[in-house]
């Protein structure tokens, strides 16, 4: 008696097909998961970095110890006159506190600090500015007028030009001027001054009751001492 086979022909079909599908499910897969890789790959993380810390830039503070910025600007003073020192606003503070032109009447601290900058033991911004060695005279009057203009000449210069103007010939206007005054051409200027003052209180209108020739001699008197004093002589 012929026996039946186990697996029918319709049975193996059946598992070919299966195996096929299930090698088609299998690439599909890998397929997907390659995808989907390529996807998390292209992600970047929106976590953003801390910066790298960095050390300040600039000129350091110049009070000792201190490791900050110093940008803020402080004065030497009288004897580092256009000169200054770089401090953080901390220290910029302190100095300020203490400070004086004179470095004699500042604090001990700052003081120090001056005296060190003025001397260039200490390293200072600016340029320095250098005094004359006799300074002009101060004036309060107008600039351009004849006070302030011989009011800013040094003592030498004023002495050379007393010394010229004694030895030149008078202009005439100028010798008039000392006559109207009554004074000879070597008058002093506080002589000058001293005889413009008498003739002033002499002739003025209230002294001699309205009187035409004291006006006269008045208005003289202020011109002569004008000429005088537009040339130097007072």
């Amino acid at each position: 008696m012929r026996r039946k086979p186990l697996v029918t022909r319709g049975c193996k079909r059946a598992i070919a097909r299966l195996v096929s599908l299930a090698m088609l499910l299998r690439i599909v897969h890998i397929g997907a998961m390659s995808q989907v890789s390529k996807i998390f790959v292209g992600l970047k993380s929106t976590k953003k970095k801390a910066a790298p810390h960095s050390d300040p830039t600039g000129p350091r503070c110049q009070w000792d110890g201190c490791e900050k910025n110093g940008v803020h600007r402080a004065p030497v003073g009288r004897d580092g006159e256009g000169l200054y020192l770089l401090f953080c606003v901390e220290h910029v503070k302190d100095y300020n506190k203490g400070y004086n032109f004179n470095a004699d009447l500042s604090d001990p601290v700052v003081a120090r600090y001056q005296r060190e900058a003025s001397s260039g033991a200490r390293k200072t911004g600016g340029t320095g500015i250098k005094r004359d060695a006799e300074a002009p005279l101060p004036s309060t009057a107008r600039s351009g007028s004849a006070k302030a203009i011989n009011a800013r000449k040094t003592a030498t210069q004023r002495l050379a030009q007393a010394v010229e103007l004694k030895t030149r010939k008078l202009k005439v206007l100028e010798a008039k001027a000392f006559e109207t005054l009554g004074l000879s051409p070597d008058a002093t200027p506080e002589e000058i001054k001293s005889r413009y003052k008498e003739r002033l209180k002499m002739h003025h209108p209230d002294s001699n009751q309205g009187n035409r020739s004291a006006e006269d001699e008045l208005r003289a008197s202020i011109e002569a001492h004008k000429i005088l004093k537009l040339n130097g002589f007072c």
